[in-house]
């Protein structure tokens, strides 16, 4: 079986096909969130730490860190980017204990992410395109992290599963080339918007199942991207993460923070008998007690104990 180990100081994830889903938290992120891109430029980490509080609270497996602010006052992210990486991972690690997926399109940024972060994180990522290859595969060889392959290339994306599909295999025998293992290579298909392509997630279903089956690697997603467009998407992604999982999907950058599609997740762990005798599962709907409530039985467990050792 197929496993990609990431590492915080003390914890290990572990991406696989006989693991729980790995679930990575996708908050830490301002793409898109003009209010935090606005704190950051200012300083104020207060909704990172919020954010990375929240996230391991709702159960995410990893936090993926993504420092992608465009400065006002300098616009160059080759050159903004790498301290504020750095000082986003130092105040998450200093806050929680958990594996982090280092997130850029910016070579400076990843490995100023790499040089400050503990453990062993999951790099966020590879394209299929020439220059990203020599500038990022070497990354990973010389600190020994595993990457997430973005199936896209110098063409762009294509909406042909076959050239995906070409594409992860391509960045996979690459890798090899760099004495990179596939256990090591975690590939993201492309989840394409449904509302714009009917045929999105079958698609995204049978290329998971070729990537397993094909190239024996793990897989991850931008699981949102499968409702962008749509009304009522959580309860679109909730249906298309188990039936990912199904495919043999192991991983997705997601929001956490949603207990519909959480939900969803424990259950396929549960059916795929990824969930160990059904005790993630029964801890999550276990109901919640009251303030000085005991559980049914457990007073009278107790006093029973007492009267046999009376």
């Amino acid at each position: 079986m197929t496993r990609t180990i990431i590492e915080s100081q003390s914890r290990t994830a572990i991406i696989g096909f006989d693991q729980p889903f790995c679930v990575i938290g996708e908050r830490i992120n301002p793409t898109g969130r003009k209010k935090l891109a606005r704190e950051l430029e200012a300083g104020d980490f207060s909704t990172i730490e919020a954010d990375a509080l929240a996230q391991v609270a709702a159960g995410a497996t990893m936090l993926d860190i993504n420092a992608g602010v465009v400065y006002n006052s300098n616009p160059n992210p080759n050159e903004t980017e790498p301290p504020l990486m750095r000082e986003i991972i130092r105040r998450v690690q200093a806050l929680v204990d958990i594996p982090l997926c280092i997130d850029s399109s910016v070579p400076g940024a990843l490995e100023a992410g790499l040089e400050v972060c503990n453990g062993r994180p999951l790099l966020n990522s590879v394209t299929g395109e020439e220059e990203k290859l020599e500038l990022i595969l070497p990354l990973v060889k010389k600190f020994n992290v595993p990457v997430v392959a973005i199936s896209n290339d110098d063409t762009g994306i294509s909406e042909d599963p076959d050239v995906r599909f070409a594409v992860a295999k391509k960045i996979v025998e690459r890798a090899a080339d760099f004495g990179i293992p596939a256990c090591d290579i975690v590939v993201d298909p492309l989840v394409m918007p449904i509302g714009a392509m009917a045929t999105a997630g079958l698609q995204v279903f049978e290329l998971v199942r070729r990537l397993r089956m094909e190239l024996g690697v793990n897989t991850t997603c931008g699981a949102s991207n499968i409702s962008f467009g749509l009304p009522n998407r959580n309860s679109v992604n909730a249906a298309f993460l188990p039936m990912a999982i199904a495919s043999g999907m192991t991983s997705a950058i997601m929001n956490p923070m949603h207990p519909i599609e959480m939900d969803a997740i424990r259950a396929a762990n549960l059916l795929t008998n990824n969930d160990a005798h059904g005790a993630a599962w029964i801890k999550a709907n276990r109901p919640k007690l009251a303030e000085g409530e005991v559980e049914p039985g457990a007073r009278g467990a107790r006093a029973g104990r007492g009267r046999r050792r009376g």
